[in-house]
C-alpha cells in the first residue's frame, strides 16, 4: 500500500477516536471530554523531545493538524507523505524507513493516546524535513575549519503554522530555496542524472596531450565526448581541426582553465570526469545554497573562491566582475567562508602586519639580519619606531616578541592603493595588490587568506557610485593626496565568500571549476554518511 493509499485508510479507524481530533471538542460527554484530556497528555508527552513543537502545541491548545478524518487533515497527511517520498529529488537522504514507521504508527492507532502519538510523529517528521530541506542537512563547522559559516536556523514553528493554514503541496514546495541558483542547480542535477542513466559521456580519452592537426583514436574519443557533453556539434572529421580547437575552448572556458584550445592534461583529466563526479558536485553545491541565507541583500558582492572571481550583484544582476586571488592552499592561508557587511574602505592604507605573519616569517629574517625586511616600520607598545642598530631581536621568540610591524601607505605596500573592509575575527578584506601579474595564472591562489582584487580601483568606483555623482573623481583626489583615508560606505553591502565547484550562470549554463582546498570532497563524505547516494548507487 503506497503512503497516499495509507493515509486514505486512516478513517477506517474508529469514528469516534477520530471524532476526538477534530478541534470541535467543546460540550462532549464525561467519557469524551476525559479521552480528550488523554489526546493532549499524549501530545504533550510526545512533543516534550521538541521545545518547538511542544510549544505549537501549547499555543494552538493541542489541536491536531494531522490525524483528523476531516479533508483538510488528509490533504496535509498525503502531502507530507509525498514530500518525504521525493526527498531525493533534492539531493536529501532516502526517507522510505521514516515513511515506513510513520505508516506502522498510523496504522496501529488503537486508543486516544494513541493518536496523540501520532499526530506528533507526523508533526516532528515535518519540521525534520523541512529544516533539512531550508537550512541544510549538515553543519558547515564541522566539516572543514575553514568552513565557518553559521547557517541560518530554521524556524520550526512558521513549519507547522504553514502546513495548518496554507495549501500543503504548495506550502512544502515552497520550503527549498527559491533563488534562481538553487532552482538552476536542481535543473542541473535532472539533467545529469539523466545523462548517468543514459550511459555517461562515452569512451575516456587516452592521450597526454591533443592539439590542432592530430589525429587518431584519442582525437575521436576526444570529439566524441566533447559532443555528448553538447560542446560540438555532430561531426564525422576524424582530425583536431578547427571545429574541434573551439569546441575545447568553450569547454575550458566553462571548467576555469585557460581556453588555449589545446587539450593538455589538465584539459583532458577535466573532461575524462566522469558524469558522476559533476553530480557530486552539483550535489554539494545544492547543500552550500541551503546553507546561505535567503536575503543576500539587493546589492552585494560575490566571492566564489574556486572560480577566482569577485562580483558586484544588484538586484540578481552581475554589474561589475574582476579577477581574484584567494587564499595559498595551505592549512594557515586558504581563505575562509563566511558571510558578513562591508562598511567601509581605506584609500592609502597602510598594512599593519599580522602576528602570525610577524612570528613565523619577518622574526627569523630579523634574528639573522636586523635590517631585514626594511620596508617595513617596527613600532613598540606605544608606536615609536624602534631603531634597529641598537635591537637585540635574538633574544626574542613567537611568543615574546614585543613589536608591532607596519608598512606605510604607497604603491609597493602589500594591500595595494585600496582595501574593502568588512570587520570580521578572521582579518579577511578584499584589496589591491602589486603582484599584478599573479592574476593571469590560471589557478590564482597565493595570499596569505585575504582576497586581492585585479580591478580595485574600478571596484571602489562601482561601490561609490550610490554616494556620490562622480565616484572616479571624487576616489582619485583622495588617492592623489597619499593620505590613509577611511571613506564609510552609506550602503553597507553583504559580503558572501562563498566555495563552489558547481553554479549555473545566468545564461543558464552549468560550469565547473576544481576543488582547490578539497573542501568539496570533505562535504560529499559528509553527505555521504548522511545517507545521501547518488542514483544507481546503493548506500
Amino acid at each position: 500500500m503506497s503512503p497516499v493509499m495509507m493515509t486514505r485508510a486512516i478513517p477506517a479507524l474508529k469514528a469516534g477516536v477520530f471524532a476526538l481530533a477534530l478541534g470541535g471538542m467543546t460540550g462532549l460527554a464525561a467519557p469524551a471530554q476525559a479521552q480528550v484530556g488523554a489526546f493532549k497528555q499524549a501530545v504533550a508527552e510526545a512533543a516534550s523531545a521538541s521545545e518547538p513543537v511542544a510549544q505549537f502545541y501549547r499555543d494552538t491548545k493541542f489541536e491536531p493538524i494531522w490525524t483528523g478524518s476531516d479533508e483538510s487533515s488528509r490533504l496535509r497527511r498525503a502531502a507530507l507523505f509525498r514530500a518525504l517520498e521525493e526527498a531525493g529529488t533534492h539531493g536529501l537522504p532516502d526517507r522510505s524507513a521514516e515513511i515506513a514507521d510513520l505508516m506502522n504508527i498510523l496504522r496501529n492507532v488503537q486508543t486516544t493516546r494513541d493518536l496523540g502519538r501520532a499526530e506528533v510523529a507526523m508533526s516532528r517528521a515535518l519540521v525534520n524535513y523541512a529544516a533539512d530541506l531550508q537550512t541544510g542537512l549538515l553543519e558547515p563547522r564541522r566539516i572543514d575549519e575553514g568552513i565557518v559559516r553559521k547557517k541560518h536556523q530554521p524556524d520550526f514553528a512558521s513549519y507547522l503554522t504553514g502546513i495548518r493554514d496554507q495549501a500543503p503541496v504548495a506550502f512544502l514546495r515552497s520550503l527549498a530555496p527559491q533563488n534562481p541558483q538553487y532552482q538552476a542547480l536542481l535543473r542541473e542535477k535532472m539533467r545529469l542524472e539523466a545523462l548517468q542513466a543514459a550511459g555517461g559521456w562515452g569512451p575516456t580519452v587516452s592521450a597526454k596531450k591533443l592539439e590542432r592537426g592530430d589525429q587518431g583514436g584519442a582525437v575521436i574519443a576526444l570529439r566524441n565526448r566533447l559532443i555528448e557533453m553538447g560542446y560540438l556539434e555532430r561531426s564525422a572529421s576524424l582530425r583536431y581541426d578547427t571545429a574541434l580547437e573551439g569546441a575545447v575552448q568553450k569547454f575550458q572556458a566553462a571548467h576555469g582553465l585557460e581556453a588555449d584550445g589545446v587539450a593538455g592534461a589538465g584539459t583532458i583529466a577535466e573532461i575524462n570526469k566522469p558524469v558522476s563526479a559533476r553530480l557530486k558536485s552539483v550535489l554539494v553545491a545544492m547543500e552550500r545554497e541551503r546553507w546561505l541565507t535567503p536575503d543576500r541583500g539587493e546589492r552585494h558582492i560575490l566571492v566564489n573562491q574556486t572560480d577566482f572571481t569577485a562580483k558586484i550583484i544588484d538586484n540578481g544582476e552581475v554589474t561589475f566582475q574582476t579577477r581574484s586571488v584567494i587564499g595559498k592552499d595551505h592549512s594557515d592561508r586558504r581563505s575562509p567562508e563566511f558571510s558578513d557587511v562591508m562598511e567601509h574602505m581605506v584609500i592609502n592604507p597602510s598594512w599593519y602586519v599580522p602576528r602570525s605573519i610577524i612570528t613565523k616569517e619577518y622574526l627569523p629574517k630579523l634574528k639573522a639580519n636586523p635590517n631585514a625586511v626594511g620596508h617595513i616600520e617596527i613600532t613598540d607598545s606605544r608606536g615609536r619606531k624602534v631603531n634597529r642598530s641598537t635591537a637585540d631581536f635574538s633574544q626574542y621568540t613567537a611568543r615574546n616578541f614585543p613589536y608591532a610591524m607596519r608598512q606605510p601607505p604607497s604603491r609597493k605596500n602589500a594591500l595595494g592603493l585600496v582595501k574593502f573592509m568588512f570587520p570580521n575575527k578572521y582579518n579577511i578584506y578584499l584589496h589591491d595588490t602589486p603582484q599584478k601579474s599573479l592574476f593571469q595564472r590560471e589557478v590564482r591562489a597565493f595570499s596569505h587568506g585575504c582576497i586581492r582584487l585585479a580591478q580595485p580601483f574600478e571596484f571602489a568606483y562601482a561601490l561609490l557610485a550610490k554616494q556620490t555623482e562622480n565616484p572616479k573623481q571624487f576616489f582619485d583626489r583622495i588617492l592623489s593626496s597619499g593620505k590613509e583615508t577611511k571613506v564609510d560606505l552609506e550602503q553597507q553591502v553583504p559580503v558572501h565568500l562563498i566555495y563552489r565547484t558547481a553554479f549555473v550562470t545566468p545564461e543558464g549554463r552549468a560550469e565547473y571549476r576544481r576543488d582547490v582546498y578539497g573542501r568539496d570532497a570533505k562535504v560529499w563524505a559528509a553527505l555521504e554518511r548522511a545517507g545521501v547516494v547518488l542514483p544507481g548507487v546503493q548506500g
